[in-house]
């Protein structure tokens, strides 16, 4: 997804690093608010046990989704296959499509009618989701939103091997974003049934799809959610109809595409997928350049500015209008960027070709965006290597946008263009490969993006520490200046679109995940355990629909605990942590001191401590107690025995700052006129 607002990433900045340490002063707490619904079932409040420790109550396990976080025996989902022709008339900005939908029903479920989504008509003026759509867009001369659907036929085969194959319109019926097409006969259970698609609409200037104009040459167009494609029908919530509003993203079923793409001549394309005709759109000299970058782990020029509209990009014999064939394996979307003068740059990793495409304007800090490509893509790779044949990042207006092999990209500075890049690329793992459901849980691939977004950084730009601290996203004072901006929170799992405001809709899709998860690797487990337990949650799910609960149960799995209680006070809830020290009891007896530390835990969350403990002879250590202290309540206490010259003089809970403590200045022993 686009990166939040530059005036929401100044004040809480982009991400963190593993010790950050978040101040959440809430205006008014929702402590006591009960759980949101994670996946197939409610979540009861338990009415017998209030003990922070208690089970979290996940729905029941089944032969789809198993108690262990991964997926059943019995799991299914459903696919759907994409043939589509398209051609994009540049004097309206209008795409013309024509597709073959090839749908797979692989639940038990019979299936009477299914339910496609129109994403463009959020710009319709005619549909209820047009209000969340950017005025603007409908003030544009000669723009009208929306899409027209020319035809919708359902194709059969004939009965016997020489009996030509029939074509029956079917009923539909458009709810704003969503239409629901009524089927000819009912589908069975693992039965299969071929659409034909033909709409037509305008391409907007600006959006999760956009066009910028390059001068006498013509524009520059980024293309997404731009086909009819079908609504995920799962064993979770059956059809997800969820409107496309605009801050809830998507959730779309893998399948295979082959998309031929029809442009001028004068027209370079870049696509989700791998071209499947070079020798038909490229001439031989772009070709061999392309060939030399698919073995080059430096960037290989394969259009240079210097040939931008000349007749050597065109191949022999090229007519008016080019067509750009692309075939992509078992993705979830497919998007496409075309400009007439996009320069094209090429390298590799381990098979793997790495593109950037920008227009020369940008050549200044475009010029290194393959490499870029590369090193996020292979350091992202970390949990779980990237399955695709092709990495490529596109210049234009949309500015900070992921689909499968392809991402959209904009900024001027070459730092800030690298995280872009990376956070975009790292969306190929969440939410490309592991397929979660954007619109209602948008932290599960936001905020585990922003969560790995910090190591790509700091692995390309080891020494930059004063850029990396700057990339924290959540500091505590940014957090408190962000409250005293805003009302309230609200907690993780609320839907995107329910925010109580864009800012903290922003923060709780990326930052607040994040920072959690950056406070449980390294404060609460052991970094390495959690490195695995969150990659074995990424290879189970990969090209699959995971819920929130199966993403708690695989991590709960992998680490062999219990986190009940961190993942009711992340996620579910606003709780604050509060710790504090109220005495400490010193007896001492042949030579030896023993202190007795009194604990409390004064707020809703409960957490690890850790402790600094200064003695009367100057000596320093550092202790830290698992979160198992507050089994017994929010009090406790803790004993240790130190050579009377040791004697504990001064006591301080989370000495180097890294936990999200709302009050530390109940944070030292004594209070006043200690060490």
């Amino acid at each position: 997804m686009r990166r939040p607002p530059r005036r929401m990433i100044t004040l809480l900045g982009r991400t963190l690093r593993s010790t950050v340490a978040v101040a959440w002063c809430s205006v008014a707490s929702l402590a006591a608010q009960q759980p949101a619904t994670p996946a197939s079932g409610p979540i009861r409040a338990s009415t017998s046990d209030t003990s922070p420790f208690r089970q979290l109550e996940l729905p029941t396990p089944n032969a789809f989704r198993s108690a262990s976080g991964m997926p059943g025996p019995l799991y299914w989902q459903q696919k759907a296959d994409y043939d589509i022709k398209v051609s994009l008339d540049t004097a309206d900005h209008t795409i013309h499509g024509v597709e073959t939908l090839t749908y797979t029903n692989n639940s038990p479920d019979t299936l009477r009618y299914l339910w496609i989504q129109v994403d463009e008509n959020i710009n319709a003026a005619s549909n209820r989701m047009a209000i969340f759509a950017n005025p603007a867009r409908r003030q544009e001369p000669g723009f009208t939103g929306g899409v027209s659907i020319e035809r919708l036929n359902v194709l059969r085969a004939g009965a016997g091997p020489r009996a030509a194959s029939t074509s029956t319109a079917l009923t539909y019926r458009i709810n704003s974003t969503m239409m629901r097409v009524d089927l000819d006969r009912p589908l069975p259970s693992k039965g299969v049934v071929r659409l034909d698609i033909a709409w037509h609409h305008q391409i907007p200037a600006n959006g999760r799809t956009g066009r910028t104009q390059q001068g006498a040459l013509g524009w520059l167009y980024q293309v997404a959610e731009w086909y009819p494609r079908m609504a995920v029908y799962d064993d979770v919530r059956g059809w997800n109809t969820d409107q496309y509003i605009g801050n809830g993203e998507f959730y779309l079923e893998y399948g295979d595409f082959n998309v031929a793409i029809t442009m001028p001549a004068g027209f370079t394309v870049t696509a989700t997928g791998v071209l499947q005709n070079p020798a038909e759109v490229l001439p031989a000299l772009i070709r061999t350049r392309l060939a030399a970058a698919a073995h080059s782990d430096t960037i290989v020029r394969i259009i240079r500015p210097d040939e931008v509209g000349t007749p050597e990009l065109l191949p022999a014999r090229a007519g008016a209008s080019r067509t750009w064939r692309f075939h992509a394996v078992n993705v979830r979307d497919f998007a496409w960027a075309t400009a007439p003068n996009y320069l094209w740059d090429a390298s590799s990793w381990d098979g793997i070709l790495m593109q950037a495409f920008y227009p020369p304007s940008e050549i200044g800090s475009w010029r290194t965006a393959a490499d870029m490509t590369r090193h996020s893509v292979k350091a992202h790779s970390r949990w779980f290597h990237y399955p695709y044949p092709v990495a490529t990042s596109a210049q234009g207006p949309v500015g900070g946008m992921e689909y499968p092999m392809m991402t959209f990209d904009d900024d001027q500075n070459e730092k800030e263009l690298y995280y872009t890049i990376a956070h975009e690329q790292g969306h190929e793992w969440y939410p490309m490969i592991v397929g979660s459901q954007e619109r209602l849980y948008p932290w599960m691939d936001e905020g585990f993006n922003t969560f790995i977004d910090w190591f790509s950084f700091r692995d390309r730009y080891p020494t930059d520490t004063t850029r990396i601290q700057s990339l924290e996203f959540g500091s505590m004072k940014a957090w408190q200046q962000f409250l005293a901006r805003h009302a309230s929170e609200s907690p993780i799992m609320e839907a995107a679109d329910r925010g109580t405001s864009a800012a903290s809709g922003g923060w709780n899709a990326y930052g607040r995940p994040a920072v959690g998860l950056h406070f449980l690797r390294e404060q609460v487990v052991d970094s390495t355990a959690f490195d695995a337990a969150f990659a074995e949650y990424t290879r189970r799910w990969a090209f699959r629909h995971p819920m929130p609960a199966d993403f708690f149960r695989s991590i709960n799995d992998g680490l062999g605990e219990d986190l009940s209680w961190f993942w009711r006070s992340w996620f579910f809830r606003t709780d604050h942590l509060d710790q504090a020290i109220d005495s400490v009891q010193v007896v001492t007896k042949d030579g030896q001191a023993t202190a007795t530390l009194y604990l409390s835990s004064r707020s809703e969350m409960i957490a690890p401590v850790e402790l600094k403990i200064t003695g009367a002879d100057g000596s320093v250590r550092t202790v830290k107690l698992p979160v198992e202290t507050w089994l017994r309540g929010t009090v406790a206490r803790w004993r240790t025995i130190t050579p009377a010259a040791a004697v504990p003089v001064r006591v301080e809970i989370d000495p180097r700052l890294v936990y999200p403590d709302v009050d530390r200045s109940n944070n030292v022993w004594p209070a006043t006129g200690g060490r």
